[in-house]
């Protein structure tokens, strides 16, 4: 095997000049915008939750109608049913605007900070912390998919004698 073979593949190894610290704020930047990825997903099961919340209370006005508590039913509809989640806004339309003013730009950033530090080449702490913790050689310690010492079937390893 050559010894290029073994380590990650190009697109995930360090450009020439790239500092040690330059790489760990990249990392970092990639670890905040990952972060920010788990809130915008939190922030869409707010919106989907929200909104099956709200599609269900169709149910409760009709239950309460046909159980003879009219008023009740009049009022839920009124005060609950279609209202805003803050002044003037929807859930989709508080999504929308995380979406533009703070999920994009800060997405089209950390790919302009990649392109300009790291010739666009992603997850390299990843990638070094991945060379340093691995088991060169070892079933399931591969380098990168399709890697010799990869399981092709995914199967599971069989702990060999030292």
């Amino acid at each position: 095997m050559n010894v290029h073979d073994d380590g990650p593949d190009p697109a995930h190894r360090r450009p020439p000049g790239v500092s040690d610290t330059t790489v760990e704020a990249l990392g970092s930047l990639s670890k905040a915008l990952e972060t920010t990825e788990r809130a915008r997903g939190h922030l869409y099961a707010f919106h989907q939750l929200t909104g099956t919340a709200d599609l269900e209370l169709d149910r409760t006005v009709e239950l309460l109608r046909e159980a003879g508590h009219g008023q009740w039913a009049d009022r839920v509809r009124r005060e609950i049913l279609g209202r805003n989640v803050i002044p003037g806004h929807w859930t989709f339309q508080v999504v929308e605007a995380y979406n533009d003013t703070y999920y994009e730009p800060f997405r089209r950033l950390e790919r302009r900070v990649l392109a300009d530090l790291a010739e666009g080449r992603d997850h390299l702490y990843e990638a070094e912390m991945k060379e340093a913790r691995r088991t060169a050689g070892r079933p399931g310690h591969g380098a990168r998919p399709g890697s010799p010492d990869t399981p092709a079937s995914g199967g599971q390893d069989r702990e060999t004698a030292p």
